[in-house]
């Protein structure tokens, strides 16, 4: 019995070692889990602190930091694996806008029609595609975009639009990355920064028609150009952006510099004039933007001045032309997504210059020429729904005084449209836009009358946008 008793003892005696053992082995590996965790959670704290120092950082115009870090992560992966082509590979997105149209006027005399002494479809713009031009269904674009950083000094753009029509470079410039003192500067084709709605790509639009203003000032395709842009972001307290671009000026609308001959319809003389020297078109602006509450507000004021050289059957005119604009846009945040916001534009052109013509006996006439006029539009556009968005816009051209050797030329003036639109956007890569107005200023020409035909029409446009697309600038 008492070798019993013995065994039984000695038998717990062991266990109990053993479970202390166990235990302190149990404890360690808690020890060294938290451990673990705490140098876990030490490294998130600081990585959440570097995160927050970054944000209250005020971030850099030209995006430079992280343009820079992009370009460095990318050549990290080529300097892993160099014949790995993806680690280079650009930016891709390629936007599709299609419409359904219905107008009024058929299609060929809707493109007969102009806008006395301001507009007239120039026979060069029939090669290329031009929004919703014609009646029933349109392609109005497939527009393919590309960007990549070059190396840490350069940034590279492209914009390559594709219809019926064809395809051409619309946009191929190159911008300089982290300059300092808030420089930048821009080299190639690119659409200038004059006025808000000039800049931007028709997708970026809030309607599916560009306003009177950039159509008899800028022309149907807008103010594009190869030239040199150099901008300034001033170190205050408030956004403050100034800018000059110096343009080769081939905007037929205002700025065209190439040569022209003209000739006489019934003798057959000739009249002809060499190009202008280039570059021809010198830009200048300031933009300014502020903050009131939920209220944004953002304004500029642009200033262009070239050489205007152009001809249309037996007249051609050589003038200077001087364009102000001044634009306004005020947006009020309700919440996270739902705003309103109005926006306009005014542009003043002030041409002076001499018309060249032939008499009836075919002698060549020179007249000095005064133009002076104006236009705006303003519109009111209101998200209300997350997908949902509706707004109005109005029109006019409020000035068109026209002089040709001292005497006033009778010429249309207050020429207005309006329209409005409601958009539905399922998510931000598609839309569909349904458009309907008036515009009032068209006429057709009748040797030198001119008989005003509205037009008025319905546009269902569709968006669709894939790959990846940088977001727009407010």
């Amino acid at each position: 019995m008492k070798k019993v008793v013995l065994m039984l003892s000695i038998f717990s005696l062991s266990f109990a070692q053993e479970n202390l053992q166990e235990l302190r082995r149990q404890l360690e590996e808690q020890r060294k889990l938290i451990r673990e965790l705490e140098k876990k959670i030490q490294t998130l704290e600081k990585a959440q602190t570097k995160r927050e120092e970054d944000r209250a950082k005020p971030a850099p115009a030209d995006r430079s930091i992280q343009l820079r870090a992009r370009f460095e992560d990318r050549l990290k992966a080529y300097q892993v694996s160099p014949f790995k082509q993806t680690a280079l590979l650009p930016d891709i997105s390629f936007i599709l806008d299609f419409s359904l149209v219905g107008r009024n006027r058929k299609d060929q005399e809707f493109h007969e029609l102009v806008i006395p002494r301001l507009w007239h479809r120039h026979e060069e713009e029939h090669g290329h595609a031009l929004l919703n031009d014609r009646r029933g269904f349109n392609l109005n674009y497939g527009e393919l975009f590309l960007y990549a950083p070059v190396d840490p000094y350069f940034d590279l753009y492209a914009t390559i639009p594709f219809s019926d029509h064809g395809a051409e470079v619309e946009e191929a410039y190159a911008v300089t990355r982290g300059l300092p003192g808030g420089f930048q500067i821009k080299v190639g084709k690119f659409r200038s920064s004059f006025g808000r709605l000039n800049p931007q790509h028709p997708h970026a639009w809030d309607f599916a028609t560009q306003p009177l203003p950039n159509k008899v000032f800028l022309g149907d395709h807008g103010l594009v150009e190869k030239g040199v842009g150099i901008n300034w972001l001033a170190p205050t307290p408030f956004y403050l952006l100034l800018g000059a671009e110096v343009l080769q000026g081939e905007n037929d609308q205002s700025f065209g510099y190439r040569g022209f001959t003209i000739e006489d319809n019934n003798t057959h003389n000739t009249f002809s004039l060499e190009d202008k020297p280039v570059p021809n078109l010198y830009l200048g602006f300031v933009k300014t933007s502020f903050d009131l509450g939920n209220l944004t507000v953002l304004t500029g004021f642009s200033y262009a001045q070239g050489k205007h050289r152009h001809a249309h059957g037996d007249h051609g005119l050589d003038a200077k032309t001087r364009l102000y604009g001044f634009d306004l846009t005020a947006r009020y945040h309700i919440d996270s997504f739902r705003y309103l916001a109005l926006q306009g534009e005014y542009m003043f052109r002030d041409q002076d210059g001499t018309r060249y013509g032939f008499n009836n006996a075919g002698a060549l006439v020179t007249r000095p020429v005064e133009r002076k006029q104006a236009g705006f539009y303003a519109q009111l556009v209101g998200r209300f729904h997350k997908q949902w968005k509706a707004g109005i816009r109005y029109e006019l051209i409020n000035k068109n005084s026209v002089r040709v050797g001292g005497n006033r030329v009778a010429t249309p003036s207050n020429l207005p449209a309006y329209y409005a639109m409601l958009e539905y956007s399922p998510t931000e890569f598609s839309r569909i836009r349904l458009q309907v107005g008036e515009n009032r200023a068209f006429y057709e020409a009748h040797g030198g009358r001119f008989e005003r035909k509205p037009v008025k029409e319905v546009i269902l446009q569709f968006n669709f946008a894939i790959g990846a697309h940088g977001a727009h600038p407010f």
